[in-house]
């Protein structure tokens, strides 16, 4: 066996890191991340709440619910209890060939609260898979018909849904993240979102021309998320609803940040048949899809878990005697034990606690708090939708002195591409909130004087 080369040099870590964070640095590779240069992690001890303990004893006010999953907070007790009362019994059987009632149990809870014909319910552990099910939902589905050459996919400029290989090929290509793979990847569709007329027409005019191969269209709705959280009307959707039901398409909504009442009441429509308790842009909307994926919030932010949702109509496509239409996936942890006992005891909360009525009194907070920063130098623009609360710079500048001095005064931002933004969990208090919200707009404010 060759002997190990020496460690890679990388940053130094705090003084205060623990031995096992020492140990460990070398073999670890961190996302999203150039090792050679990026800042150390924060080696944490504990979490409760929407409070990170550190290794140090400093404690951090999370302001973006671990990437935007933390729904519940850190270490809710009721969550904990249905994870370790289910491991007595099992924490995993395969899927196949056995049924456990916690992912039956979800799957039926899910379809409940979806609106219209989102009944069948295929489990994966990650939100970039789920979208990649999705994809080959919607591709099948035409195969298994005769229609083959249907086989394209519609998504948008500014859209993110994941870092797989059929994923980042309906990401916006010049977003950054995935541009080294031009060439690699499969060609699909990437347009403007049609916000306007005149994108409306343009659309309309694609299809007149390309949706005899095309199968699906895909669009994170309201909000697309890690492309710097840019917004549409709920009229955008219905307006996609209503080609993709002239052309026969799939219409894909991939809710995996806006699922589970992030955006609260934010775009209700009653008059198209929204309903204001639903968890689900497109039950507040009432713009209801074919497909739905969800991840993130599904377990509360505790295990993995993800899930692709389709309508009878899909699901009746992949009904045969023929050998090869069947839906050919099957994650080895789909529908894992412990992460659907936790997605139901998180649901259990959605239903017992107002967590939209939380998600209104953050909104209303971040109102208050971000409308001063419009009038800023560098400050393209402030927009807020429901417990998300987002800064658009001009260009972004001094990014790791700004993660910095937010971490300096006790608060959790991770600030990327043109945007700083704040998402905190909907348990937050007053007193954390009105904390986090303070140092965001005064740190916000030093940023655009050049005081970072």
């Amino acid at each position: 066996m060759p002997d190990k080369k020496p460690p890679t040099p990388l940053p130094p870590l705090p003084n205060w890191a623990p031995d096992w964070q020492k140990q460990g640095q070398q073999h670890v590779w961190l996302p999203y991340a150039q090792m050679q240069n990026t800042s150390p992690p924060l080696a944490a001890q504990s979490a409760v709440g929407a409070r990170i303990k550190l290794h140090n004893g400093e404690e951090l006010i999370d302001g973006v619910s671990s990437w935007w999953t933390a729904a519940h907070g850190y270490n809710h007790p009721h969550i904990n209890q249905a994870i370790t009362d289910q491991m007595a019994d099992f924490s995993h059987l395969m899927l196949g060939g056995f049924a456990s009632e916690p992912a039956y149990r979800l799957a039926t809870r899910l379809s409940e609260k979806l609106p219209g014909d989102l009944n069948h319910v295929f489990f994966t552990e990650s939100g970039s898979v789920s979208v990649e099910v999705a994809l080959k939902m919607a591709i099948q589905f035409f195969q298994n018909q005769g229609q083959g050459q249907k086989n394209k996919i519609i998504s948008f400029m500014g859209g993110y849904h994941g870092d797989t290989l059929g994923t980042m090929a309906i990401c916006d290509p010049e977003e950054g993240m995935h541009s080294m793979f031009d060439g690699v990847l499969p060609e699909q569709f990437v347009l403007p979102v049609p916000t306007d007329e005149e994108h409306q027409a343009a659309f309309k005019t694609f299809l007149n021309d390309h949706a005899d191969s095309c199968a699906a269209i895909v669009i994170e709705p309201l909000v697309q998320g890690a492309g710097g959280f840019k917004a549409h009307s709920p009229a955008v959707l219905q307006f996609l609803r209503d080609c993709a039901d002239e052309h026969d398409l799939m219409l894909i909504f991939d809710e995996i940040m806006t699922g589970f009442g992030r955006l609260g009441r934010y775009a209700n429509n009653e008059d198209n048949g929204g309903d204001t308790d639903s968890l689900f842009v497109c039950g507040q909307t009432g713009v209801v899809p074919d497909i739905i994926t969800l991840s993130k919030a599904l377990t509360g932010g505790t295990l993995p878990l993800a899930a692709t949702i389709a309508t009878g109509r899909i699901f009746e496509g992949f009904m045969s005697e023929e050998p090869g239409k069947e839906l050919m996936h099957g994650p080895t942890f789909m529908g894992n034990a412990l992460s659907c006992a936790a997605a139901n005891a998180s649901l259990d909360l959605f239903e017992q606690e107002d967590r939209l009525g939380q998600v209104d009194h953050i909104a209303a907070q971040l109102d208050t708090h971000l409308s001063a920063l419009s009038d800023l130098p560098h400050i393209a623009d402030v927009r807020v939708m429901g417990a998300l609360g987002v800064i658009e710079v001009d260009e972004m500048r001094a990014l790791n002195d700004l993660k910095a001095r937010f971490v300096e005064q006790g608060v959790w931002i991770r600030p990327f591409g043109n945007v700083i933004y704040v998402m905190p969990p909907m348990i937050i208090s007053d007193d954390d909130l009105g904390y986090l919200l303070d140092v965001f707009v005064r740190t916000v404010t030093d940023w655009t004087a050049g005081k970072i």
